[in-house]
């Protein structure tokens, strides 16, 4: 599929990865982004700001379990291609309350997929042709690895542990089925963990970042060993364009940034910039902060990608090493109060957010 005209429907587009992918997009002016996103407690318009009222752009506060909804944007908008990121995300939100992560992640990715196929198959051949349905994922699905080198493929069995990354394995292996089963032409993506700006503030990089701004507790699991595999949003929402406009229906693609990082050492990492950036009275440490919680239940030990077959199928590779990407990313939330202190303030009035001040991601 070419870039030229072409219009693409983001899923999430108010979320964190969504709104990066949709800023991208417009800023690249080849394709209009139709942004269908319910704006939950996480979905955020200010993230968007900047490509509101560009010609190229339009916002549908809807939700994706509403079939007909759906089926109605498409055909209104004539799309070309669906990117799939609404999804509920955090793993302790999953543990506490999985029903929603059901209901979002697998009952609305079906009902998104019962439009998409609707749409599609009322299409001429050129414009069925021309169409993809591409669902964003997670290495979630894929469980943990030990501490041995060992990486995710494409071809791992599937092993989630969390109801959140079952919900995530159930939705992925849905859209295999309706390639299979009834031709829609499919693609999968499975990230690794992404950072960078606009990110939800429940979320590890976030969390520490703005604790360690207002001088708060900095919470890490367990002992801090739990490893994660690193990728830059901006990194993400370039793979995600290759993947989307370039690959062959049917396949899957592992994006990753080979930056695998303990969650103790990122946290150490995040200090380390604001010893530099802003530094605390009396010659202290961002990192006396440091705080060591209970470990969550089925907490994965370690992510890690191998991204090869997207480096040399379709000549992504990540532009941010994680040193600088982090950096960039202190930066921005200390350049950007006006985007997190809102929901910081809502934090402090009984949200959910204001019980996990003290939970990382």
């Amino acid at each position: 599929m070419g870039e030229r005209d072409t219009r693409i429907l983001v899923t999430g587009g108010a979320g964190f990865i969504g709104s990066a992918v949709c800023r991208h997009l417009v800023a690249g002016g080849a394709a209009r982004v139709v942004n269908v996103d319910k704006l939950t407690y996480a979905g955020n318009l200010h993230s968007l700001h900047m490509i509101e009222g560009q010609a190229n752009y339009v916002h549908y506060r809807a939700d994706i379990g509403d079939e007909r909804r759906m089926l109605d944007i498409m055909c209104r908008e004539k799309i070309d291609a669906v990117m799939h990121l609404a999804a509920e995300s955090h793993v302790d939100r999953s543990i506490e309350g999985p029903d929603v992560f059901i209901e979002t992640n697998v009952v609305g990715t079906v009902r998104l997929l019962n439009a998409a196929l609707a749409y599609w198959s009322g299409l001429g051949p050129q414009a069925r042709e021309r169409f993809r349905f591409h669902h964003v994922s997670t290495d979630e699905v894929f469980g943990d690895l030990p501490f041995d080198g060992s990486v995710f493929t494409e071809e791992m069995a599937y092993a989630p542990s969390s109801p959140y990354a079952a919900s995530k394995a159930a939705s992925d292996h849905l859209v295999r089925a309706w390639g299979r089963t009834y031709g829609l032409p499919i693609l999968l993506s499975n990230c690794s963990n992404n950072f960078g700006p606009y990110h939800f503030p429940e979320k590890l990089i976030p969390l520490v970042t703005i604790n360690a701004i207002e001088e708060k507790p900095l919470p890490v699991y367990g002992s801090g060993q739990n490893v994660r595999d690193w990728l830059h949003v901006e990194d993400h929402a370039r793979a995600l364009e290759l993947v989307v406009l370039h690959a062959r229906p049917g396949e899957s693609y592992n994006i990753g940034a080979r930056a695998e990082r303990s969650n103790l050492a990122v946290v150490q990492g995040i200090c380390d910039c604001l010893d530099a950036r802003r530094p605390r009275g009396q010659g202290r440490s961002y990192r006396d902060l440091i705080t060591f919680v209970p470990d969550r239940p089925g907490h994965d030990r370690r992510y890690a990608i191998d991204p090869s077959k997207i480096e040399q199928e379709l000549g992504w590779k990540p532009r941010s090493g994680f040193d600088e990407g982090l950096s960039m990313t202190v930066d921005w939330y200390l350049a950007n109060r006006w985007w997190w202190e809102p929901i910081r303030r809502r934090s402090s009035s009984g949200t959910r957010l204001g019980e996990r001040q003290l939970r990382p991601a």
